[in-house]
């Protein structure tokens, strides 16, 4: 088993957008012809993350209960640090999360309320 696709409703899909094609290096491809606007965001040829965009406002404090995060894995630590480097040069939000028990170490970026992202890598000291 694999991760197939995650769906993202966003309001802001230009900001989302950004994030997966200027920070993590995806690259926007063909997406069917919906009927509601949205973009395929492509990983070594595979659509891993679809974006949708929000057709109805919610009210201020709501935030979507379809999805809480997605989490990406990267290869080591390096490139952990170049996505959080980007994410800096970008003026996100996000926050970082090194426990000291060993396990791996996260950085959690968020795209709107509700809309998080969490980088994760293999355990190693945070520069």
């Amino acid at each position: 088993m694999h991760l197939d696709h995650v769906n993202i409703v966003i309001a802001d899909l230009g900001k989302a957008v950004g994030f997966f094609t200027g920070v993590l290096g995806f690259t926007n491809g063909h997406r069917p012809d919906f009927r509601v606007p949205g973009a395929w965001l492509y990983s070594q040829g595979r659509p891993l993350i679809h974006l949708s965009q929000a057709t109805g406002g919610l009210p201020a404090g709501k935030v979507s209960p379809r999805i809480d995060h997605i989490a990406l894995r990267v290869a080591d630590f390096e490139e952990w640090r170049f996505v959080l480097d980007r994410v800096k040069a970008h003026g996100l939000d996000y926050e970082v999360n090194a426990p000291n028990d060993g396990n791996d170490v996260q950085l959690w970026v968020s795209l709107a309320p509700g809309v998080i992202v969490e980088i994760i890598s293999i355990k190693a000291p945070i520069r």
